[in-house]
């Protein structure tokens, strides 16, 4: 993987986000948001210097920043090496899935008596939908990753909605790894729009069946797929 120092310019736009008050917190957000885009792919080396005048923070609060994400393991440090966004062993994906199957399976099962407010959930499946059209499957990604952070939110729950957070943004790795959105996402644009249909209809048992088969059958894919990837990396390092 490159070593290669990130332009300033791309992450000197995110500066404002900053506020008036430079916390870790936010450079950490920052960070995450442009790990879950690629601007930063697994096996990246980040470089302090060029980040931190980019983004105007000192050394003190992007190391802190760099601990936080590391502590959500989307980056790791390497002794005399420096800190990379992390490249995810076959095992961490198996593991994000089975964490996925418990927490969204688990949020649909118990939501209660109908009507649900799935408006937000509409809006994402649409937006997949409408960037299929257009043939924008970065933008289909987007809207699925979209999809499943919005089903998690009907559960109500704040530290439910922090944990998805972080299983996808970790996900999101693998997915840039594989960097295939049409063949990951497409496929399953249907099957949003079939457990959308199945929640406004108020039938959460055919929703919860509908998304453990979806889940299952995406765990499949994914480990499939990147395991092939990462023994092909693994060879040509050999």
């Amino acid at each position: 993987m490159g070593t290669t120092e990130p332009e300033a310019g791309g992450l000197a736009d995110d500066r404002p986000l900053l506020g008036r008050t430079s916390t870790a917190e936010r450079v950490a957000d920052i960070l995450r948001t442009r790990i879950a885009e690629g601007y930063f792919p697994p096996g990246e080396r980040l470089s302090e210097d060029s980040i931190g005048k980019a983004l105007g923070v000192s050394r003190n609060t992007l190391r802190e920043a760099f601990r936080l994400l590391t502590h959500e393991r989307l980056l790791v440090h390497e002794l005399n090496r420096g800190v990379f966004v992390r490249m995810l062993a076959v095992q961490d994906v198996m593991d994000i899935y089975r964490t996925r199957l418990l927490v969204e399976c688990a949020v649909v099962h118990g939501l209660g008596e109908p009507p649900y407010a799935v408006e937000r959930l509409e809006a994402a499946v649409s937006g997949g939908e409408r960037s299929e059209r257009e043939r924008d499957w970065k933008g289909v990604s987007t809207a699925n990753i979209h999809f499943h952070r919005e089903l998690v939110a009907l559960a109500g729950s704040a530290r439910t909605d922090e944990l998805m957070r972080s299983v996808l943004a970790e996900l999101r790795l693998a997915f840039h790894v594989v960097d295939d959105p049409r063949r990951l996402h497409q496929p399953y644009l249907v099957r949003n729009r079939a457990i959308l249909d199945a929640l406004q209809a108020g039938d959460r048992t055919a929703a919860e069946r509908l998304l453990t088969d979806y889940l299952e059958d995406s765990r499949t894919q994914m480990v499939e797929t990147y395991a092939d990837l990462v023994a092909d990396e693994d060879g040509e390092g050999a």
